[in-house]
């Protein structure tokens, strides 16, 4: 059978997404060149830095002109360094009618554009009273992550590396850890991601899903590495729905060592 007739679609709060691969908007050469790559990464679901979308004056062209009408908007506070911040863009967001869900970014440090892990928390606790679903962005650490679904995140989003490096998976082991603590709600690797195998990596370690932005936008072809990501991610998921072979510190035959050799 089929991945998708053996897996279930992935719910954040009250939304479900059959593709479990999310991608951004920022960095392509042009509007034209990203919807291409959200068509062909086959995404649902699509990030929109706030401060990017033209709410000014809605007669000139916007970045929400461009998405494809079947994807779902997930705006960030991208550039946010305090809990302030983070909560006044994202009542923005509701208030343009773009809706309650929201990705969440508290940054902490503007070289590595790494998550405060303290507000980070505290603005979490604050969106879901106001009555968001939040989606989290925040370091790879179980029991930060644990506290985030208890203060009542919709996803959990570990960075796989800092943002737009193309780094990678640093801490593979990461993702299992939090996916033991983290029971209620998906843990979406997000940031570091440089290539397909790399998707594959994050899903095979049983992530629910990657957000891609900057692997896809600023390779050589946009849309061709959007279609690998997808192909990556339904491959990575699939070798962990399959259950991968125990690793082992000395090598085992793969041919029976039982029975004679026949040299006729």
């Amino acid at each position: 059978m089929m991945e998708e007739e053996l897996d279930q679609p992935i719910r954040v709060g009250d939304y479900t997404f059959r593709s479990r691969l999310f991608v951004g908007t920022g960095k392509y050469s042009g509007y034209d060149v990203m919807r291409e790559a959200v068509l062909a990464s086959g995404t649902e679901l699509v990030t929109v830095a706030l401060r990017r979308v033209n709410l000014a004056n809605p007669n000139e062209p916007s970045l929400l002109d461009f998405l494809p009408s079947e994807v779902t908007v997930l705006p960030n506070t991208a550039g946010c360094y305090t809990v302030e911040d983070a909560v006044m863009v994202a009542e923005l967001a509701r208030a343009t009618g773009i809706g309650s869900l929201i990705k969440l970014e508290v940054i902490g440090d503007p070289t590595l554009l790494w998550p405060d892990p303290v507000l980070t928390l505290r603005a979490t606790e604050k969106l879901v009273g106001l009555g968001f679903t939040v989606m989290v962005y925040t370091t790879p650490d179980p029991v930060l992550a644990r506290h985030l679904e208890e203060a009542g995140a919709a996803a959990v989003m570990p960075l796989g590396s800092p943002i737009g490096s193309g780094q990678g998976i640093l801490d593979v082991e990461a993702i299992w850890r939090i996916k033991e603590r983290v029971t209620r709600v998906p843990v979406v690797v997000d940031a570091g991601i440089g290539g397909a195998a790399d998707a594959a990596v994050a899903m095979e370690a049983g992530a629910d899903a990657v957000l891609v932005n900057t692997a896809i936008a600023q390779a050589q072809d946009p849309v061709a590495m959007a279609q690998a990501m997808q192909w990556a991610v339904k491959a990575g998921r699939q070798s962990f729905l399959a259950g991968r072979m125990p690793k082992r510190p000395t090598a085992v035959a793969s041919s029976p060592e039982t029975g004679k050799v026949s040299h006729a």
